[in-house]
């Protein structure tokens, strides 16, 4: 299975002409939300892209280089966050007061972000175990995603991710990783 998530996997920029069901998708979710987030605040909010509609609105955000393979790609995938999670707090995690830990614009901000950042992670990994492939980016403009699909402001964009089955004759040798010793220390 680590093969299958991590060892093995490739970042995918093109996929075939299948759709994605929406069982696997749910599946997938039952997953990834068990992954483990700072006092179980599970901010990542997911909106998936599956109309041609939708994906021309996310067009003009795109940076050059991510417009045709995410035009082409059988769903795209907005990773954002919710800046106001920790309403939830009282009814997701065992300590109540916790809500007022994170309920300054500031704190709710990093919180969620970074922790929006993991479950993002695990839902890469929860695709992959899925047997789906995925092709996460930063290539765009979040102000634009979330002008367009976030006009309240309560959600803000991360990243984003094509998800599909991938063509794997498209895929590049696989770039070097940094060694243990070239990205760990001990103090």
């Amino acid at each position: 299975m680590l093969d299958t998530i991590l060892v093995k996997a490739r970042s995918h920029a093109d996929f075939h002409d299948r759709a994605v069901p929406e069982d696997l998708l749910r599946q997938a979710h039952d997953l990834m939300k068990w992954g483990p987030t700072t006092a179980n605040s599970q901010p990542a909010r997911i909106l998936y892209l599956y109309s041609k509609e939708s994906r021309e609105k996310l067009r003009p955000a795109l940076g050059p280089v991510n417009v045709e393979k995410t035009m082409k790609a059988p769903l795209v995938a907005i990773v954002a966050y919710d800046t106001r999670f920790y309403e939830n707090l009282p009814r997701l995690y065992h300590n109540p007061a916790a809500i007022n830990w994170y309920n300054k614009p500031a704190v709710a901000e990093i919180n969620g972000f970074r922790n929006g950042s993991l479950q993002g992670a695990y839902l890469i990994i929860a695709a992959r175990a899925m047997g789906l492939d995925v092709g996460a980016m930063s290539g765009f403009n979040n102000a634009k995603v979330d002008e367009a699909f976030f006009p309240d402001g309560r959600y803000k964009s991360n990243f984003l991710c094509n998800i599909g089955y991938g063509d794997h004759s498209k895929i590049f040798d696989r770039n070097p990783r940094l060694s243990f010793d070239e990205a760990c220390s001990f103090a």
